[in-house]
This record gives structure tokens, C-alpha cells and sequence, in this order.
């Protein structure tokens, strides 16, 4: 877990690298207004505490052939933790599944899916999700198409919050 407190000057390192990964350090120091040496030592310190936790490539999932994307609502039988822990790491072995969340309430957890075609999914759901162990009830909505998929933290309301609180 995170430890450093972190000042304007961090804020703005991760806003910069969150809207772009792929800058080059002088030219993340430039934007915020220090020079590269300390710049780069902020973002090692920023990425050894937890804050960054990694650069990925933004891929089109359609463009590479992934048509259906399908949001699933998942009950299980028991929530003992070792249950749940058990559940967490099946979604992690299933590549289909891109998101595994763990909510409260109704639903114990939200699946984001993805699959090259409806026939893909549909094996993946009878033969995979259905049939795991603690598993009492699936609800699955296919996405017509979305309308936001905005990664990350809004570092301007964050900002906004810390001003009114100084």
C-alpha cells in the first residue's frame, strides 16, 4: 500500500503519465515544471510505492476481432472468504474474463467478459462459469455499445477536493 504522501507536483507526474504512458521523461518533466533527474526519481518512487502500477497499450477489442463484450452479474452459494478467494482466482485463470469485481449487496460479484463471437461466450458460460464450484446464480448483459471507458481517476476533482480542504 502506498505510504508517501503525495504533493502537487506527484499528482501532476501521474495525471501526465495516466493521459500518456508513453512520454519521455524530459518531456513529463517539462510538463510539470521540473527537471528530468527529479522527475524521473519521483516516478521511480511513485511506481515502488504502489501508485503506478504499470503501462499498457490501449487496445480496440473489435478491431481485434472481440465483437461481444458482456457484463455478468454472479451469486454464490457460501461468502466465506476462502470461497470468494477461491472464486477470485478462477476468474483470474479465465482469459474471457476481463474485470472481476466483488461487490455488495444482491450480487456477490460483476464480470467483465469479452468474446470473439456470441458461440464463444455461450461455451465459456455453460462450460466454465455455470459449472464452477459455489456458483448459485449468473445474470448476463450483453453490451449494445458503450458510451464512456475512461480509465484511471478524474485527478481534476481530485485537486478541486484538496483545494477546498487547504
Amino acid at each position: 500500500m502506498p505510504s508517501h504522501r503525495l504533493d502537487p507536483i506527484d499528482r501532476k507526474i501521474l495525471s501526465e503519465l495516466q493521459a500518456d504512458g508513453r512520454m519521455t521523461n524530459v518531456e513529463l518533466a517539462k510538463r510539470v515544471g521540473i527537471s528530468a533527474p527529479p522527475c524521473l526519481r519521483r516516478v521511480r518512487v511513485l511506481e515502488e510505492q504502489g501508485y503506478i502500477q504499470g503501462y499498457h497499450a490501449d487496445v480496440d477489442a473489435r478491431a481485434l476481432g472481440f465483437e461481444v463484450q458482456v457484463f455478468v452479474n454472479v451469486g454464490l452459494v457460501s461468502q466465506a472468504e476462502s470461497d470468494l478467494s477461491a472464486f477470485e482466482q478462477r476468474c483470474r485463470a479465465w482469459p474471457l474474463v476481463r474485470e472481476c469485481h466483488m461487490l455488495n449487496g444482491e450480487v456477490d460479484f460483476i464480470l467483465k467478459c469479452v468474446a470473439p463471437d456470441l458461440s464463444t461466450f455461450q461455451s465459456f458460460l455453460t462450460g466454465e462459469l455455470l459449472t464452477a464450484p459455489n456458483v448459485a446464480s449468473v445474470k448476463t448483459s450483453l453490451v449494445i455499445r458503450g458510451a464512456k471507458d475512461e480509465p484511471g481517476v478524474p485527478f481534476d476533482v481530485l485537486e478541486e477536493r484538496l483545494s477546498r480542504m487547504a
